[in-house]
């Protein structure tokens, strides 16, 4: 939902423009769990600007078994999502290793996920390439889901990179299960 792009600060509104609307954190907490419930959604991803860790944290607790998933919340930062987890905001996370900077830094965050129950979902960043790095990624961390681009070879590319790394692996291919809090 990327809301943080509807977020304005000095207003303390979600602004959306195209719509001549306007709607407080309140509102848009009410919003989005309308649209939840309505569409039956499974996944929604940052509904709320990346400061508003207390309505992730409703929406979480509203819609146990939905995937609520931080990316502005939680940025691949570890420190981000130690504080989210306390609040339990969320129960699952955006990985995108060049977003925190070091593949190292992408592991920390990742560990930290999994002994948290958090579902983890390794990510491109905009500008999406043909590059399969993460699709490699994706195995190593053990991630359920691997988000990429839906146009053109991006995907293609990553879904017939992680073809290739299952027909090396053969038996020692393991399915990471999806389990959501």
């Amino acid at each position: 939902m990327a809301a943080s792009s509807l977020w304005n600060e000095k207003k303390e509104l979600y602004i959306y423009s195209g719509e001549g609307v306007q709607r407080t954190p309140e509102e848009q907490l009410e919003f989005i769990s309308e649209i939840i419930e309505r569409y039956n959604l499974i996944y929604v991803e940052d509904p709320f600007h990346e400061e508003d860790f207390e309505s992730f944290a409703e929406l979480t607790k509203d819609f146990r078994g939905r995937m609520i998933c931080g990316d502005d919340l939680f940025v691949t930062n570890k420190e981000r999502l130690s504080y989210g987890i306390k609040l339990d905001a969320a129960n699952s996370i955006i990985i995108k290793v060049n977003q925190i900077g070091t593949l190292t830094d992408a592991f920390e965050t990742v560990k930290e996920a999994k002994e948290a129950d958090y579902v983890t979902i390794v990510s491109h960043r905009s500008g999406e390439t043909t590059d399969t790095k993460i699709a490699h990624l994706a195995v190593a961390f053990h991630s359920p889901v691997l988000k990429m681009g839906v146009l053109g070879g991006e995907r293609i590319a990553k879904i017939n990179e992680v073809l290739r790394i299952e027909s090396i692996l053969g038996e020692r291919a393991k399915i990471a299960s999806l389990r959501i809090r």
